[in-house]
């Protein structure tokens, strides 16, 4: 496994939709086991292909206290989500010293391509639930920042800037 570099913000394929991937090949294996590994060493819960320069949807969760609950994800999509909200911080190793807190739905049904290339439906709910949304917001070419009123969205912008000095 190899731990990758983050593509800094406000490099284009940030705000790129990566592309489907075809099939779950070695080389997607490969690609999520790097992407464990860059995940692992952040320290965070997920992260997306295009976080790291990759334009496929590809990402990775795993919210688990014990880090041993490893959710490898191609094509993931929500295809049902709670009314419930929740509020968790959020942040991105792209855009590194800001955070934000962000309300999504805390309950969703996700579709998607797994490790073996089998299509699984799977509910997340809580923290896990937070990141899978984080990630497919990646996955179209959003940031967490994207869900934040034009003012706090501003605020962070510039909190960003400077931090990066």
């Amino acid at each position: 496994m190899t731990r990758r570099a983050f593509v800094p913000w406000p490099d284009a394929r940030l705000r790129t939709a990566a592309e489907p991937v075809a099939e779950v090949t070695d080389e997607i294996r490969t690609l999520c086991d790097d992407m464990i590994e860059t995940m692992d060493a952040m320290p965070g819960v997920g992260l997306a292909a295009p976080q790291i320069g990759v334009m496929l949807q590809v990402a990775v969760v795993d919210a688990s206290d014990s880090r041993d609950a490893r959710i490898r994800l191609a094509n993931p999509q929500v295809v049902q989500a709670s009314a419930q909200m929740n509020g968790h911080e959020e942040a991105s190793p792209n855009l590194p010293g800001v955070w934000a807190k962000v309300t999504r739905p805390r309950e969703v049904t996700v579709r998607y391509l797994d490790e073996s290339g089998t299509v699984v439906e799977r509910d997340f709910t809580g923290l896990e639930a937070t990141s899978v949304q984080h990630q497919i917001d990646h996955l179209q070419g959003r940031m967490y920042f994207d869900r934040l009123s034009k003012v706090k969205r501003d605020m962070l912008l510039r909190r960003a800037r400077k931090v990066r000095g």
